[in-house]
């Protein structure tokens, strides 16, 4: 997400932390390059011409011009100015007393609504509440079956009424049906249309009416841009809207809504999907996606996302054996699998400090994880256990019953010695040391020289040309 405006506000910066002055023009120059760049991300014309007018008025405010680190001051008057663009947001969901606290999700049709539906429900279930969806899509063809598959899937109830075709009067008894059964949240999913139109948005009105729903969130595409935008305004004008979900937001490089919707609309993003997966629903903070967009990073959200997916315990146990230097190649297969659950290894690494710009200079092939998985599986018990008894004999067998090749094997090998070494050195540091080792990835080569899979950073040789020009620049 948002990788092309990550690119050029990078570039903006590279260029102006390349001065040792800066001037009022070298501002305005390196916003029209940022206003091009949020036009081009299909960002709202009018937020384009507010966000960059805003921006230019705190640098200069700011004296950015004398600032002895011009482009670092920019960064930070750029990050405020999208935090403000963004939020502010508050992404909770406020309960009533007494329940059931009614939720109404609408949307266009394909906006991935009935699924998005029971990822809320997962994500309020792991708040202690005990949620029930309300099938009331009864235009779509499967959309009741789609909707109680997606339940099971939860854990939590689906009601449905068979048969019937007035969803004013489902969602009506869903939630007498809630009261009755001690549910202190009913979800309600409601119909969509390829396009608003009056038949729509007058039942989506017919249902607020009859439930007098608490909070009302607005499912949207990402990746439909300013579409999204449009019917959000629309939505908000008949049915006052407590909020905006985004969807596929992480299939969208542009990012266009994200940075429209709340300008536009006056109605904050309180969740955002960011994959297929039903624990794929994350809380919106505009600070978080602020610092992604300029490549800083989101740590907060990656040691979140670490603490639900590893066990502490394990954890504990683990640490305890890298400190005695007994971390054996099943332990680091299991940290690879704990791992592969945080989601893909390049959305992770870019939610680390300093690496989104390392990135594009890195090889990442998902499907060897599968690969060492394989090759670990094909050791035997005492091979993992102590990987220095894998002489020439050993790899051929073990690339053989792992259908790889024998440098392959080596390479796992080679890549477990520098990963054990790391580890141990890390499982005595503090959080803000470990940040600092976690960027040195972008020098190590993760899995040797005969593996594909590499976190290698690329070297590049500057021409004669370049070398001139940065001697220059020294001068100045």
């Amino acid at each position: 997400m948002f990788e092309a405006l990550t690119d050029k506000f990078n570039d903006v910066f590279r260029k102006l932390s390349g001065r040792g002055r800066i001037s009022e023009d070298n501002v305005r120059d390196s916003m029209r390059e940022v206003r091009q760049a949020l036009l081009e991300a299909d960002v709202h014309y009018k937020v384009v011409k507010q966000f960059c007018d805003d921006v230019v008025s705190k640098a200069l405010g700011q004296e950015v011009i004398r600032s002895l680190h011009p482009g670092q001051v920019m960064i930070k008057v750029v990050h405020d100015e999208l935090v403000n663009l963004m939020g502010p947001v508050d992404s909770r969901i406020y309960y009533v007393s007494p329940p059931p606290t009614i939720v109404m999700m609408a949307g266009l049709q394909g906006s991935g609504k009935t699924t998005t539906c029971g990822k809320l429900a997962r994500l309020i279930q792991h708040q202690g509440k005990h949620p029930m969806l309300v099938a009331c899509d009864l235009q779509r063809p499967a959309a009741v079956d789609q909707l109680t598959i997606v339940g099971g899937q939860v854990g939590v109830p689906v009601f449905r009424v068979e048969g019937e075709k007035n969803p004013v009067r489902v969602a009506r008894q869903g939630v007498q049906e809630a009261i009755q059964s001690g549910r202190d949240v009913v979800i309600i999913d409601t119909a969509g249309r390829l396009h608003i139109d009056e038949e729509m948005m007058k039942q989506a009105e017919e249902i607020v009416s009859a439930v007098s729903p608490h909070q009302i969130y607005l499912v949207c595409d990402a990746m439909t841009g300013q579409d999204a935008v449009n019917s959000a305004k629309e939505f908000n004008e008949r049915l006052e809207l407590d909020g905006v979900i985004l969807t596929k937001f992480d299939s969208d490089a542009r990012g266009g809504a994200a940075l429209s919707v709340k300008a536009v609309t006056g109605k904050p993003i309180k969740f955002i999907g960011v994959g297929e997966k039903l624990d794929a629903l994350e809380e919106f903070h505009a600070d978080r996606m602020a610092g992604r967009i300029l490549g800083m990073g989101d740590v907060v959200t990656l040691v979140e996302k670490a603490q639900q997916a590893f066990d502490v315990e394990q954890q504990a146990k683990l640490q305890e054996k890298m400190v005695k230097g007994k971390f054996t190649l099943t332990d680091f297969l299991g940290q690879m699998k704990q791992m592969q659950k945080l989601g893909p290894l390049k959305q992770v690494l870019k939610m680390m400090p300093g690496m989104g710009s390392q990135l594009d200079a890195m090889q990442l092939d998902g499907d060897e994880f599968a690969k060492m998985e394989a090759i670990i599986h094909s050791m035997t018990a005492a091979e993992r256990e102590n990987p220095d008894l894998i002489e020439a004999s050993r790899r051929r067998r073990i690339a053989r019953g792992s259908g790889t090749e024998p440098q392959d094997v080596s390479g796992l090998v080679k890549s477990f010695g520098m990963a054990a070494n790391m580890m141990k050195q890390m499982a005595g540091m503090g959080m803000r040391e470990r940040l600092g080792f976690a960027k040195n990835l972008g020098q190590m080569d993760m899995f040797g020289g005969g593996m594909k899979f590499k976190v290698k950073q690329r070297s590049k040789r500057l021409t004669k040309k370049e070398r001139e020009k940065r001697k220059k620049k020294r001068r100045r």
